[in-house]
């Protein structure tokens, strides 16, 4: 039996300070892009994709879902949150 495990993340949005601004990013794509040593088709850019599941608390904290483990370097770093898929 194949399970599906997410792995779970919080994000920090710029900009995003309460719970209500947090639910416009309910759904988003969230990429985490790093460099990795070997080449892999002409590129060593990397990307772990994940999706916004949720607000975590009341600072507009979110929590991010990821199919792949994240490393430990991710761990205070930069991600980008796409604004899609948009719902507007």
């Amino acid at each position: 039996m194949e399970s599906d495990i997410w792995l779970y993340s919080l994000v920090k949005i710029e900009g995003v300070d309460d719970t209500k601004s947090a639910k416009f990013y309910l759904g988003k794509k969230v990429a985490f892009v790093y460099r990795a040593k070997r080449e892999v088709r002409g590129s060593n850019i990397r990307v772990i994709w994940g999706k916004v599941t949720r607000p975590h608390g009341n600072s507009g904290v979110v929590r991010a879902k990821f199919r792949n483990n994240l490393p430990p370097k991710s761990l205070g770093a930069t991600v980008r949150v796409m604004l899609y898929p948009s719902n507007i």
